[in-house]
């Protein structure tokens, strides 16, 4: 556990304390546990691997007891948490691999805070440069009320719904919608590339601390987008690296292509064929040998 502003971060660390520093950002409903294949082996090639769980999540608690409010889960906070556990660890900086939210986290704070970043890796979600209007508008019109993205933007009411069965919701292949939510009768089976004892792990915190500190990410959308002004037009120039599975749905509405003149360092983009979205889990040798592969490079 690290003091970390306001917040005790839980950690999971490995590697040597003089290794380059690589930070592992994990999605939702996604833990550090996420990384749990991808932590032995960086840290045997040398790297000082550390995965925290974000702001809402798992073990990361705010320090006076209270719940992660909608207004603490924005860009400039989260950013600002990866920073803030760079400083509590007196390193100057680091290489940030993120999936998922943990990939929009990675970049923005590539983005917003270059000095402190090296490199930086996206996994199953690429940089997206600033949208010219408010984003959820957008995607109510284009794309509908019913789009998983829309709907959960009413507090309570998506929060209700994945809490009720956490089971259910992290095992589902079904987008979370209303109408899933109103399914009360689907019991979809374990992921195969998931034992019972960690999806077991995954159960017992999400019935701890329910789905809200996720759900908030969603509804941050717009006032990033009002954040992200300042900087509308800057690049994200540090080396990068982005993976995806060619199975991964979050390709059909945020293609790599978007980060053509955005990134201008990006050494590679691979496609792991058919893996889905939960790729660094689902096919951790592969991942893992294209991560080290970039990482090496970088030296």
């Amino acid at each position: 556990m690290i003091p970390v502003g306001d917040l005790d971060v839980h950690v999971l660390a490995d590697g040597p304390q003089d290794g380059i520093p690589v930070v592992l950002l994990h999605g939702f409903p996604e833990l550090a546990y996420s990384w749990r294949h991808q932590l032995p082996v960086l840290a045997a090639a040398g790297y000082r691997v550390l995965a925290p769980d974000l702001r809402g999540f798992g073990q990361t608690v705010r320090r006076d007891g209270q719940p992660t409010a909608v207004e603490e889960s924005d860009a400039i906070t989260l950013t600002g948490d990866v920073v803030g556990l760079l400083d509590a660890l007196d390193l100057e900086q680091a290489i940030l691999i993120g999936h998922d939210w943990g990939a929009d986290i990675a970049w923005k704070t590539a983005l917003l805070h270059p000095e402190r970043i090296s490199a930086v890796a996206g996994l199953s979600v690429p940089y997206v440069p600033r949208a010219p209007a408010p984003p959820i508008d957008i995607l109510r019109q284009n794309i509908g009320e019913d789009f998983y993205i829309v709907w959960i933007q009413e507090p309570g009411v998506a929060d209700a719904a994945l809490d009720a069965d956490p089971r259910r919701t992290l095992c589902t292949t079904s987008v979370w919608t209303a109408g899933w939510a109103a399914d009360g009768d689907e019991e979809p089976p374990r992921p195969a590339w998931l034992t019972e004892e960690e999806l077991n792990v995954y159960v017992d915190a999400y019935t701890r601390t329910g789905f809200t500190g996720g759900l908030n990410l969603y509804r941050n959308i717009d006032r990033n987008w009002e954040q992200l002004a300042a900087v509308d037009g800057r690049t994200i120039d540090q080396p990068a690296f982005f993976l995806t599975g060619s199975r991964d749905p979050v390709t059909q509405f945020m293609p790599h292509q978007a980060m053509d003149g955005q990134v201008t360092d990006l050494r590679e983009v691979l496609v792991v064929e058919g893996a889905g979205h939960w790729v660094q889990q689902e096919r951790p040798d592969e991942v893992n040998a294209a991560l080290l592969a970039w990482l090496d490079g970088l030296k």
